[in-house]
């Protein structure tokens, strides 16, 4: 079950695209069903490759809540079923051996989640309305429901099965094309999802099993009300007690899956904003401590090694700066928050350090091209003399800033390489419709662009000469 370890992602400098997995549905022309991580995926790692690209990085592939919000997810364990090629299939008799190992390997968490689910195919949800022996995991009740439910159980840790069988191809892929998978974890879960239920002593939960009290953030760039995310915060108390060991299960799925992983919301292991259940707004809010300096340090010597990113935007503060320096986790960098009219703005190029991943701007941003037409007369006029270049030329020069920055790590939205409007937007923090769902057109990732593109990486040196790969393991626990 266990990958190669390409040591070094950040070792050198490199260059990515940031593209959502659901956006590949449907690319290339491929017919429905035909999910993201089959061929499409593999034509996408040859455009990169082609292109002078070595990292994909890519949002949560849990399966995703109302809207397809992959920050919403059931489990963070399990993968998003609606990406799995149908038209690949493993075959099961044949391949029963690894089916075995899989579940085998995965049981701690696979048995909750399709108990899980498909309690919730009989049921409804959420889960805090279920009937008392289902709600409150009576050991009996859930016995009966599974050998009732035999049949169900099966079909949902199959396609699990096929979902981790296709991964490992495409993480096999990717080492033959020189490509690094640049995952996502998202700090929170769904209020209503298989840990919650499964591991309710984790999560700050009243007697029902509904949040008592709720993620989100202050005040901020994308929202001035701040923004009220819903999900159920942990009981870091709790988390310690128990050594982390939930925290390394969600950590330890992550670094099988993936090259690299960027830790979403980092600050919130420093601090986290809670807000009270039935408060209006994120402001009704206050920040509590967190445990992220005793948890990185179980982690590290767990893992020995933790292959992160720190996604360290919004309100950062001293402490949130300390945590990720005291673990060497690179940074992030956005050159669409760059242009406050402050020379010390980190986000500008000139203050960019090496141990950083640089955008253009990140999911939750607008396209550059949106951005740009958005912009004030004042602003208008610090980004153009900044860069030395008319209003015509921005966009493109943000790409080659990115590229050009020291950061180890220049990251750009597919949205960006091809040049597109806000239509093409993938999120707005703060709302719920219209998200998620652009698709990459299906002849726009062409031959030519890829040569452009070459050119710029080899141009800023993002096209580094890789070694003879090792037969290292991936991290794994020590004893």
């Amino acid at each position: 079950m266990n990958f190669p370890v390409r040591h070094g992602v950040l070792d050198q400098r490199r260059s990515g695209v940031l593209l959502h997995a659901t956006s590949l549905l449907g690319f290339g022309g491929l017919e429905p069903g035909r999910g993201a991580i089959g061929a499409a995926a593999r034509r996408f790692i040859d455009w990169l490759a082609d292109a002078g690209f070595t990292v994909w990085q890519l949002l949560p592939l849990g399966p995703a809540g109302p809207e397809g919000t992959p920050y919403w997810v059931r489990s963070d364990m399990a993968g998003e079923v609606s990406l799995i090629d149908r038209g690949e299939l493993p075959d099961l008799t044949r391949e029963r051996d690894d089916y075995a190992a899989f579940c085998r390997a995965n049981a701690k968490w696979l048995e909750d989640y399709v108990l899980f689910e498909a309690l919730t195919e009989r049921l409804g949800g959420p889960w805090w309305q279920w009937p008392a022996p289902y709600r409150q995991r009576d050991a009996d009740a859930l016995a009966r429901f599974a050998h009732e439910s035999q049949a169900v159980l099966e079909r949902q840790r199959v396609e699990q099965w096929y979902f981790d069988w296709q991964w490992r191809a495409l993480r096999r892929y990717g080492v033959q094309r020189g490509v690094y998978l640049f995952g996502d974890l998202p700090i929170y879960v769904a209020p209503d999802s298989a840990v919650t239920w499964s591991q309710r002593q984790q999560f700050q939960l009243d007697d029902d099993g509904k949040p008592a009290l709720l993620s989100g953030v202050p005040p901020d760039y994308f929202s001035a009300d701040g923004q009220l995310w819903g999900n159920p915060v942990y009981d870091w108390g709790q988390a310690e007690r128990d050594q982390f060991s939930f925290w390394k299960e969600r950590f330890g799925q992550q670094l099988r899956r993936y090259d690299l992983v960027r830790i979403d919301h980092f600050r919130g292991f420093a601090g986290y904003w809670g807000i009270p259940a039935g408060a209006k707004s994120a402001r009704e809010g206050k920040w509590y401590p967190a445990r992220g300096g005793a948890l990185f340090d179980k982690l590290h010597h767990d893992f020995r090694t933790l292959p992160v990113v720190a996604e360290d935007l919004g309100s950062i503060t001293p402490d949130v700066e300390e945590l990720r320096k005291r673990f060497g986790f690179p940074g992030m960098r956005v050159l669409q928050f760059a242009f406050d009219g402050s020379p010390t703005n980190p986000h500008l190029p000139h203050n960019h350090t090496h141990d950083s991943v640089v955008y253009t701007g990140t999911h939750d941003n607008d396209t550059t091209v949106g951005w740009w037409s958005k912009r004030s007369a004042e602003e208008v006029e610090r980004v153009e003399y900044y860069l030395n270049v008319d209003r015509s030329g921005v966009t493109e020069c943000m790409k080659r800033a990115c590229l050009a920055s020291v950061g180890q790590l220049a990251i750009l939205p597919a949205q960006d390489l091809l040049g597109l409007d806000s239509a093409a937007r993938l999120n707005t923090p703060g709302t719920t419709k219209g998200n998620w769902s652009w698709k990459v057109p299906a002849e726009s990732l062409t031959a030519s662009l890829a040569q452009q593109l070459r050119r710029l990486n080899s141009c800023y040196g993002r096209m580094p000469v890789e070694v003879t790969l090792g037969h290292s393991q991936t991290p794994q626990p020590s004893a």
